[in-house]
């Protein structure tokens, strides 16, 4: 994993450029990792910048294996977007025209990606609203490879959920 001082965070970038700030937002992700608002930082910085409108960017792979640690070593509930940023990255990172995962990284963001179902079972004892469900789920189903039903749960909601159950197909 690269170490959040290593000074190759400001080769990798983001949407907006060099990732040089994301280990401080992966700090700040560290000292709370409690669920928040969706606009609050730091994950809104994190989420606009690591998988921008489907885009994936090299400090996305980076990042990813930080995030699954931090969530693995929370107390307590986590924030949802542990789950689905990640697996919003790998599902991107295939479907899209991001770059290679580079070399330095890989391992630690496959060892990641396949944790992904080890942090959904780390937190499976706290109260998880529909919104972590469906993060983790997504979560889950990438660990295990199965990009196309991650993507499917991530776009459920509650009207969607409910017109699958009622069998509503119009």
């Amino acid at each position: 994993m690269l170490q959040l001082n290593d000074d190759r965070w400001s080769g990798l970038v983001h949407a907006y450029g060099a990732a040089s700030n994301v280990p401080m937002l992966l700090r700040r992700l560290e000292e709370n990792p409690r669920q928040m608002a969706a606009n609050d930082e730091p994950w809104f910085t994190l989420w606009s910048s690591l998988c921008h409108q489907g885009d994936v960017y090299s400090a996305s792979y980076a990042a990813v294996p930080h995030i699954v640690r931090i969530a693995l070593s929370a107390p307590g509930p986590v924030d949802f977007s542990f789950f689905l940023l990640p697996a919003s990255v790998d599902v991107a990172r295939l479907k899209g025209p991001g770059p290679e995962i580079p070399e330095f990284l890989r391992q630690a963001y496959d060892d990641a990606i396949q944790g992904l179902a080890d942090c959904a079972a780390a937190h499976l004892s706290e109260a998880w609203g529909e919104d972590l469900a469906i993060a983790a789920t997504a979560a889950v189903a990438v660990s295990k490879g199965h990009h196309q039903l991650a993507e499917a749960v991530m776009n459920l909601d509650h009207d969607w959920i409910a017109k699958i159950n009622n069998g509503d197909w119009d």
